[in-house]
């Protein structure tokens, strides 16, 4: 996040971490009509939480995360056809929380118009999908960068939980269309180049180590072609 020095006038990067609490919201599903409404009425932090919680969860494995909704969908229904449709999308293309729901919505809705006989299918009790939802606290970090220098310092030294804080919650949840960090290097740094390499990762390709390692790597590269020339 973007904050004014006092000192200097001068746009320096506060680094934020984040904690999350799962909360049970109290709805289910037991068939794909019931699903279908859940899933649009249900608050932002449940659609996000069904979508991401695997990434919060396994910082050091290889993501592929999987989406709950596809998993149910295939697992207590037998809907593999329609579970391969919601698995498939690809969440990086979503700025918001909102078009990811969307698209989700969409996706099921046509399935069920093609495919009327998914109505009858019904989960056992012990498989109906309970919706929970995600609860952030953000609380600042030390780290504090006000140039280039000091950014890939602090990226050294923040947590997995910074980093996934800046790269994912600031794109979906804050409906930004780009990270936390290229935001911040293009607009106060006008490291417009560097920014746009940031934002071309596909960050749920890596885990967020390798993530972390990656932009480290592509701000060494920056600081040593500038020292170049």
């Amino acid at each position: 996040m973007i904050q004014l020095s006092k000192k200097n006038n001068e746009k320096a990067f506060r680094f934020y971490t984040r904690f999350h609490l799962r909360v049970l919201t109290g709805l289910k599903a037991t068939n794909i009509e019931e699903l279908l409404v859940l899933i649009k009425k249900v608050p932002g932090s449940s659609i996000y939480y069904h979508t991401h919680h695997f990434l919060q969860k396994h910082k050091h494995i290889s993501p592929e995360p999987p989406n709950d909704f596809a998993f149910w969908i295939e697992s207590a229904l037998n809907e593999e056809v329609l579970a391969e449709k919601v698995a498939s999308i690809d969440t990086v293309k979503y700025h918001s929380i909102r078009s990811l729901r969307n698209e989700i919505v969409r996706l099921i809705e046509d399935y069920i118009d093609k495919n009327p006989r998914t109505k009858l299918r019904f989960a056992s009790p012990n498989k109906a999908f309970h919706f929970i939802k995600s609860i952030s606290f953000i609380v600042p970090t030390p780290y504090v960068a006000k140039d280039l220098d000091g950014f890939l310092d602090a990226l050294k030294k923040i947590s997995v939980d910074s980093i996934y804080f800046h790269i994912f919650e600031a794109r979906l949840r804050l409906e930004m269309e780009t990270n936390d960090f290229s935001f911040w290097l293009g607009t106060a740094l006008m490291e417009v180049e560097l920014a746009g390499k940031i934002t071309a990762l596909d960050p749920y390709t890596y885990t967020m180590e390798d993530l972390r390692k990656k932009i480290i790597a592509l701000v060494e590269e920056r600081l040593r072609n500038g020292k170049a020339k």
